[in-house]
């Protein structure tokens, strides 16, 4: 998903990292409102072990692999605000050192990724927890969020690729979709098992228990 340089026009690229630069600064005047140092730590935590999962592959049917997003186990754990933040500093680092995304492209893939993936997995994961806040229902909540927060972030990205005349639209859309489809069926897994884990033994570092972000 990560979109390399070359692949997306002028005109998306300024849109994107506008829209990008300010999202970001957003979450920073939040996450600087709520400040506390354990925050902060989990942050830290959190977007080394996003990084380190986003180097491992899986594989998927049809000769294609996936890896970790990290949007929904970014949003649950530390909210949504610090959630963009966390996958900004993972994106920036991965286009900078590893090339994995290009640096024009950067706004883009922050945009989706970081915005629309933390994001989106938030809001559906506050709406179905809302339901009821029986331990099942948690767990229904972390995996149907994480599996449409990859689903959304792939729409917008075959979006942007299309309106830059990259690959045609439709085409592109069904590719991208379908595929991430599956590849969030392994994220949905990946994210349930980490915060089940985590609700476990350190119930206390699930920061959106304590309060709405």
């Amino acid at each position: 998903m990560h979109i390399p340089d070359g692949f997306l026009d002028l005109k998306t690229v300024v849109t994107t990292g506008i829209v990008s630069a300010g999202g970001l600064g957003a979450s920073i005047y939040r996450v600087k409102k709520i400040f506390k140092a354990r925050t902060i730590a989990i942050m830290g935590v959190l977007a080394a072990l996003i990084f380190a999962l986003q180097m491992i592959n899986f594989s998927i049917p049809g000769g294609t692999s996936g890896h970790l997003l990290g949007g929904a186990l970014s949003s649950i754990v530390a909210g949504p605000a610090a959630g963009s933040i966390i996958l900004s500093v993972v994106l920036i680092v991965q286009a900078l050192i590893f090339n994995d995304g290009g640096i024009t492209a950067l706004g883009a893939n922050i945009f989706n990724m970081a915005i629309i993936g933390v994001l989106s997995s938030y809001l559906v994961y506050y709406l179905i927890r809302k339901i009821s806040k029986s331990k099942v229902n948690f767990y229904i909540a972390i995996a149907v969020a994480s599996w449409f927060s990859v689903v959304l972030a792939s729409f917008f990205a075959a979006l942007e690729l299309g309106i830059s005349g990259t690959y045609e639209m439709a085409v592109t859309l069904k590719a991208m979709v379908l595929v991430h489809m599956v590849i969030g069926v392994g994220e949905a897994i990946i994210t349930t098992a980490i915060i089940a884990f985590v609700d476990r033994i350190r119930p206390d570092l699930i920061l959106t228990n304590e309060r709405s972000l």
